[in-house]
């Protein structure tokens, strides 16, 4: 007998019971796995801390304008023998530019009568705050045998009414002569009204 050349595939057939079997056997493994995958997100993102309350902002406050020094504790260049040396006026302003304001005194000895010569010092704070204010320049000095009126600084310049004598014959109580000066600094010294004159440091 001859035998064909195609085997019989009749052991390869599925019955159809088989069939069923294995189609709930695939229906079941599917199902399950579709449980087994995560479903949508639905959870929202966690919510960021919120950062923390600073606070008030602290203000940044400027440093305070220096100030003019006192007279208190200078050393003026003024003889006054066993007398003191006394300060009649004063006055504060930047006489250079510099934004640190200086002091204008004007100073005489204490004669206890008659009008005592002035004489006009500027004064500059020292290096330590704790150290007594320097005089760093002479602007009239006594040997001018001269008294002071209307002595003010007004826009960095000094300005005064100088009162003096005509002769030496004249009281020294009643000066009958007057002169408006101004100092102003020049950069390296200060001039006075009269541009002969300079005062320097």
């Amino acid at each position: 007998m001859q035998h064909p050349a195609v085997p019989e595939l009749a052991h390869t057939r599925a019955r159809p019971l088989h069939w069923v079997a294995t189609a709930a056997a695939v229906s079941a493994v599917v199902a399950l796995t579709g449980l087994l995958q995560p479903g949508p997100a639905t959870a929202q993102p966690a919510a960021q801390a919120a950062p923390a309350d600073p606070g008030p902002a602290k203000e940044s406050r400027p440093a305070p304008p220096p100030t003019a020094p006192g007279t208190e504790g200078a050393e003026f260049p003024l003889d006054c023998g066993p007398a003191d040396a006394v300060v009649q006026d004063e006055a504060e302003g930047d006489l250079d530019g510099d934004r640190a304001p200086e002091t204008v005194a004007v100073v005489h000895c204490d004669a206890g009568s008659g009008t005592p010569p002035r004489a006009v010092y500027v004064l500059t704070a020292g290096q330590d705050p704790k150290a007594p204010p320097r005089v760093v320049a002479t602007l009239l000095d006594p040997l001018e045998q001269r008294s002071i009126d209307n002595f003010t600084i007004r826009d960095g310049v000094v300005r005064a009414t100088l009162l003096g004598y005509s002769s030496v014959d004249i009281p020294r109580c009643c000066p009958d002569t007057e002169e408006n000066v101004t100092w102003r600094w020049s950069g390296k010294a200060f001039l006075r009204s009269d541009p002969a004159r300079s005062a320097g440091a």
